[in-house]
């Protein structure tokens, strides 16, 4: 067992009822007074050999229900979850139509708890229709289960809402995911730089993140609001996050799988696969996004899962869309970015549990004394994985309904370490490896 949050790494065994883990006892040894000593299981897992954590949790996922049901559904992305071990997820708020209505995030938020597959915490609308405009009622938002609001990776122009809407959250305590990028100098395809020049392709500049920043950090010494920057992208923005952290302004950050492991030049000849927001940058902005993780600046690594349909991929670089499937990576990436640095296991698990956990906070309501570690008494929301296990990424066997990711074996030639065999969700087996 290792869970990053307590410190737990040892051979135990585990026992749960319903959905509660009742008892955590030395492998082999005997039972404490009370617990195990008269649990009468009816199923027993065989665990032996595999590493059990607790389940992922994921701050970036969509899952195109309602309204891109042609590119992702509810079922096929939650086994997607599932699948990767994750048990929690955050989704983004840009689904059509937009959740801006408390309404939208309680059908959603039930049609998830029915499939039993993985928790899924909605981020609400900050403006309506995401327009940049006028805010929607956080207030009500939150009472129907958001966890945060968000912008999705449309900008809000006027300088003026985002300072009301900062100002309108921090009253209500409320958290703003804000993606850092300037909407007048992120239009390119890829990174500037000698890639994007050799291809001919359109580039988004350093700055355009930088800028960005600047602006978010500046209206946070202002309002006091707690906010989390969503997929940094380069080492001038892990810079400016550093530096705000040390302040002791109330940030958080996360990167996705993508940019932790790929660079500019991973593009190829117009792998369109490689298409992504953010853009994949430099090798110093890759090292320096795996430094920040590694040291906490960064909080937290996620899927960025956006599964998008064949027709949007089969086109040239600069008009297809971007995205790619993630979930069921994210586990094997957190391992091969622990691995190439040197980490131990409990480190390489945090990003994707302690960290995530840590940034929601309070908003994950009765779980947040719980979720994300192995404790008596704590949810049990569990990932079994091989850690000895090595797997070549074959999109015709991922479970979402998205088959495009940059780390195919065919694309990257990539194999990754670690296969999860098992996961729990409330006690409840929401996915078995055949």
């Amino acid at each position: 067992m290792v869970d990053p949050a307590s410190g737990r790494d040892e051979l135990a065994d585990v026992a749960i009822a319903a959905d509660r883990i009742v008892a955590i006892s030395p492998a082999g040894g005997a039972a404490p007074a009370g617990r195990l000593r008269d649990f009468d299981a009816e199923r027993v897992i065989d665990a032996a050999g595999l590493v059990v954590m607790p389940g992922l949790v994921d701050l970036a996922a969509r899952l195109r229900e309602p309204g891109h049901e042609h590119e992702g559904m509810l079922e096929s992305e939650l086994a997607a979850a599932a699948a990767g071990g994750v048990t929690s997820l955050v989704c983004p708020p840009d689904t059509d139509p937009v959740l801006d209505e408390p309404g939208l995030v309680e059908m959603l938020k039930f049609r998830a708890r029915k499939l039993s597959r993985c928790r899924v915490f909605p981020l609400g609308a900050l403006t309506r229709r995401l327009e940049g405009g006028v805010l929607t009622e956080m207030a009500e938002l939150t009472a129907a289960g958001c966890v945060g609001f968000s912008q999705a990776d449309v900008a809000v122009r006027d300088t003026h809402v985002l300072m009301r809407a900062l100002q309108y959250a921090s009253t209500f305590g409320c958290t703003v995911w804000l993606r850092p990028q300037d909407p007048w100098l992120g239009g390119g395809v890829a990174a500037s730089g000698a890639v994007a020049t050799r291809l001919g392709l359109s580039g988004v500049p350093v700055v355009a993140e930088t800028i960005a920043l600047h602006q978010i950090i500046e209206l946070v010494r202002a309002t006091r609001a707690r906010v989390h920057l969503a997929r940094l992208s380069s080492a001038a923005g892990v810079a400016l996050v550093r530096a705000a952290k040390a302040e002791g302004l109330p940030l958080t950050a996360d990167v996705s799988i993508n940019s932790l492991h790929l660079t500019d030049l991973d593009i190829g000849f117009f792998n369109a696969d490689m298409r992504l927001t953010p853009p994949l940058r430099q090798g110093a902005d890759r090292d320096a996004l795996r430094a920040a993780l590694a040291d906490g600046t960064i909080d937290a690594l996620v899927s960025d899962h956006n599964p998008v349909a064949d027709d949007m991929k089969h086109l040239p670089f600069g008009e297809a869309e971007p995205g790619a499937t993630g979930l069921e990576l994210l586990l094997s990436l957190a391992l091969r970015w622990g691995r190439d640095g040197g980490l131990g296991l409990p480190q390489a698990l945090a990003c994707v549990t302690q960290g995530p956990v840590r940034v929601l906070g309070g908003a994950l309501g009765s779980l947040a004394g719980s979720a994300g570690r192995l404790v008596e008494g704590g949810v049990a929301d569990l990932c079994l994985f091989d850690p000895g296990a090595e797997w070549a990424v074959a999109p015709e066997r991922l479970r979402s309904q998205g088959r495009h990711t940059p780390f195919s074996f065919e694309s990257s030639g990539m194999a990754l370490p670690g296969q999860v065999r098992a996961t729990l969700v409330a006690g409840t087996l929401a996915h078995e490896a055949g």
